[in-house]
């Protein structure tokens, strides 16, 4: 029983307190492992009072009960066994953990199994830190990485004159052994020279550790600062039962950096307290190169607190990390001899900085560029994932220009890197920051109802230079001359052309014919479209700039649409309003698909590739354009088909077809509610001749407003349903007029007798109208051509239908017949189903013509007793 349970306590347990234990877990902290003393104590006051008990009356009760027999002898012998216990304490248990890891670290050498070295490795490196805090270097740890060095350095040398490969998972624990041990050795590079100098002496020295004595009130220096960080942080200084308490320093920094770089990516690594830690060492960093150091690292572990895939930076650590940006940006600009690129090598020495030649330029590990594009991205993913119809959204969308202003000074920094051949800065780099300013550029114009729509992008510059220090500028877009949007993106566009390829080059064209429609250059953007290529070779790219190529496409059609180009415009938009998929094509929205199965990795990458909401094309606007255009073609061609049997094979727009068909299926259709039913209403009066009528419900929809120049599309729209209202009426009533005057056309549909003509004219000069245009008389002469009846029609349209099914069947039984004849072949039998002579045919197959091309179907059928019925 515990000793909580008792009266008394016994001796042993008060000379026990004396002794501090710990637990055998290496992951427990300081207060688990008092409590774990606690515990052995109680445990040999229970021991103790057991075997001093001789009450016979107390056997078998309680836990003896369950653990021992009842007999006597049995209690006795097991208390004799169990009587000598071995109490280790906290640095013995952990020299035996560190024995154990030796040992497995030696098994693995003679089996040159280094995933198993690299594993061991790093927890020997573990246990041995809390050795190492609480006294001396453990010996046997000395010698086992020094042994561990020398077996790698030999290993390395065998591998470089073999012939045989490393497999691969020995090859990646070797490099990581390699390169960890390199950085761990150096602390302990004077034991382990000691170590090969005299192993034996070494070994046998004496280990007594000195009794470091901790002052009550550690003294803070003029220039450190002091941080509480509380009892639960590891590896910085030896844990007390008091806490902790950490002091950086200037010369301390570097050392401090290092330790938050190697801990980046592992498990329970607190990265809130690191960045806690390094805000204070910028504050104690007095030379530019520590303010570099300090802010790259800070950053970077900024942007690791967002590591998963579905989260998003928030707003405060965005900001923080965008102004932690610039004050880096602004050291570099004021210090030139230091210089951030990709291909520097890491400073090693963590003891003191590296000393700066006058003349020559310190290159500090680390990528601008990068940077910038991070803040882009996390942005981009924020507003995702933020409600646009709130004021949340606008209020995160002005950092926007904050950013922009940062995204135009990492421009000009690349370009004076750019100038030092020497620092052999890549062209990709450039090219990567001005795609970035382009892309936030290129699209302003689509939200934005001003007068002068290129105002926006103006105003931006102004303000992103103001922002900038005097003596910068930039040789692609200087600063004399703020340029507006047209030569902002003529300039950036044309700089990737000349010095960028592949996906960067495509990309930039896509912006700038999509910049080109924005302010109505239609020709020029169709143009630039067609001569690129890119609708032959956009599948090859990846998906996002898929997307902007749909982008680009839809704004070229709504350009042509603006233009009064109605033709041009439904051909652009069929591809992306006919598909039925829009807002996955422009990465709008998520469509739920009913009968496909999508799986949860699937959906969640297409929600990562959503565009934020202020880039979004107005989809309603889209549909009206497309059903509009679409009308406007689709009703003088049914006009002009009549009851012709291949009316069906003559269709513009499945999608316009499909809704007038069910919309003429209605029985009772009340006055339109949205856009559709103002489409479809116009239609169904633009049929039947009420121009009007037509006109009426198209400029009834309010979507229009929301175009640049509504009422100029309003008028534009009239004169096109006037012309089509023309068109379809000769193509309606055509049959039932000798002549028709264009006077009394003009009166009719309000247009003037030169357009009136113009337009029967080129019905007459396409073969769509059977007429003549009398000049003389201003009138319009029809021709009455043969017409077929209701009965020819209906026998042509049986004709066809039955050569067709013929056709099927005959394609399906070749199918099954060459099958069967295969497999006659293969089993060495008769080949054909003509028997032996193969060409006896059957049901006027393709033997029995002796090989001959079947005709195709219809009257020149040739085979069957159906063909031939029809022939007759």
């Amino acid at each position: 029983m515990s000793k909580f349970f008792k009266g008394d306590s016994s001796s042993d347990s008060s000379s026990s307190d004396e002794e501090e234990l710990y637990s055998d877990s290496e992951e427990e902290e300081q207060q688990g492992q008092d409590s774990s003393d606690e515990g052995d104590e109680d445990k040999d006051d229970d021991d103790s009072g057991s075997g001093s008990d001789s009450d016979d009356s107390d056997k078998g009760k309680g836990a003896n009960k369950f653990l021992k027999d009842g007999s006597d002898s049995d209690s006795e012998d097991s208390s004799e066994d169990e009587g000598i216990k071995v109490v280790k304490s906290a640095k013995d248990k952990r020299l035996d953990e560190l024995s154990v890891s030796i040992k497995a670290i030696e098994n693995g050498q003679k089996i040159n199994d280094w995933g198993s070295i690299s594993a061991e490795f790093d927890k020997l490196n573990r246990q041995a830190l809390k050795l190492i805090q609480s006294g001396n270097t453990p010996k046997i740890y000395v010698k086992a990485i020094a042994e561990l060095e020398d077996f790698m350095n030999e290993t390395i040398a065998k591998q470089k004159v073999s012939t045989k490969k490393m497999n691969a998972t020995n090859a990646r624990g070797l490099n990581a052994v390699k390169q960890r041990i390199k950085k761990n050795n150096k602390d302990f590079q004077k034991e382990i020279d000691a170590y090969k100098a005299d192993n034996d002496a070494f070994m046998e020295s004496s280990d007594e550790e000195e009794v470091v004595v901790k002052p009550s009130r550690v003294p803070k220096p003029a220039s450190g600062v002091t941080i509480d960080l509380g009892d639960d942080n590891e590896g910085w200084a030896a844990v007390g039962k008091g806490g902790r308490v950490l002091e950086f320093t200037p010369e301390s920094i570097l050392k401090h950096l290092r330790t938050i770089m190697e801990s980046r990516g592992k498990k329970n690594t607190d990265r809130t307290e690191q960045i806690t830690i390094m805000e204070k060492l910028y504050k104690v960093a007095d030379t530019p190169y520590q303010k570099v150091r300090v802010l790259l690292t800070l950053i970077s572990t900024r942007f690791d607190l967002t590591t998963g895939v579905q989260t998003f930076m928030s707003q405060d650590h965005w900001k923080a990390a965008e102004k932690e940006f610039g004050k880096l940006l602004e050291v570099l600009e004021a210090n030139r001899e230091l210089v951030v690129v990709e291909n520097a090598e890491e400073w090693e020495d963590d003891e003191k900085a590296p000393t700066i030649t006058a003349g020559e330029k310190l290159k500090i590990p680390g990528s601008i560029v990068s940077y910038v594009e991070r803040l882009d991205d996390e942005l981009t993913r924020s507003l995702q994932h933020i409600d646009p119809h709130t004021a949340e959204y606008i209020d995160r969308l002005s950092d926007e220009a904050a950013l922009y202003n940062n995204i135009v000074r990492t421009l000009l920094y690349t370009e004076f890197l750019r100038q030092d051949e020497s620092l052999q800065v890549s062209q990709d780099s450039v090219n990567r920051i001005v795609m970035r300013r382009l892309e936030h550029v290129y699209f302003k114009v689509s939200v934005m109802k001003i007068p002068v729509p290129a105002a926006v992008v103006k105003i931006l510059e102004e303000n992103c230079w103001k922002a900038t220090p005097e003596s910068l500028d930039s040789a692609i877009t200087p600063r004399t001359n703020v340029p507006d949007a047209t030569a902002l993106v003529n300039t950036l566009c044309n700089y990737l052309f000349i010095n960028s390829e592949g996906i960067i080059r495509a990309r930039a064209m896509l912006c700038q014919i999509y910049f080109l429609a924005l302010h109505d250059n239609y020709y020029k953007a169709r143009d630039m479209m067609l001569m690129s290529h890119l609708q032959e070779t956009i599948s090859a790219f990846d998906v996002h700039s898929q997307i902007l190529f749909n982008r680009t496409l839809v704004q070229v059609g709504l350009c042509a649409f603006r233009a009064g180009l109605v033709y041009e415009a439904q051909t652009t938009l069929q591809e992306i309003c006919g598909s039925g998929r829009q807002k996955e094509l422009l990465a709008q929205g998520v469509m739920i698909q009913r009968y496909n199965q999508v799986s949860p990795e699937q959906e969640r990458l297409e929600r990562q590739r959503q565009l934020p909401f202020h880039m979004h094309i107005n989809l309603e606007l889209l549909e009206c354009v497309y059903l509009t255009c679409s009308m406007l073609l689709e009703i003088p061609l049914l006009a002009q088909t009549g009851s012709s049997p291949d009316i069906k094979k003559r269709v513009i727009s499945k999608t316009y077809r499909r809704m007038l068909e069910y919309h003429e299926r209605q029985i009772f259709t009340g006055p339109p509610e949205n856009t559709r039913d103002h489409i479809m209403q116009a239609s169904k009066a633009l049929a039947a001749g009420e121009w009007k009528k037509s006109t009426e419900f198209i400029h009834s929809i309010k979507i229009w407003e929301l175009m640049a120049k509504p009422e100029e599309i309003k008028v534009m729209l009239s004169e096109q349903i006037q012309e089509e209202g023309l068109r379809t009426y000769l193509f309606t009533y055509a049959p039932f007029y000798d002549t028709l005057s264009v006077a009394t056309l003009s009166s009719m549909f309000e247009l003037s007798d030169r357009k009136v003509a113009a337009i029967v004219s080129k019905m007459i000069s396409h073969e769509e109208l059977a007429a003549a245009l009398d000049q003389v008389s201003s009138s319009i002469i029809f021709r009455k051509g043969v017409e077929l009846s209701r009965l020819q029609s209906l026998a042509l349209t049986l004709s066809d239908k039955a050569s067709g099914l013929i056709e099927s069947n005959e394609r399906t039984l070749e199918t099954r017949t060459q099958g069967m004849a295969n497999a006659f072949e293969r089993q060495g039998g008769r080949g054909g189903r003509g028997g032996r002579g193969g060409n006896r045919g059957g049901r006027g197959g393709g033997a029995g013509r002796g090989g001959a091309p079947r005709q195709p179907g219809g009257t020149q059928f040739t085979g069957g007793a159906l063909g031939a019925a029809v022939r007759a």
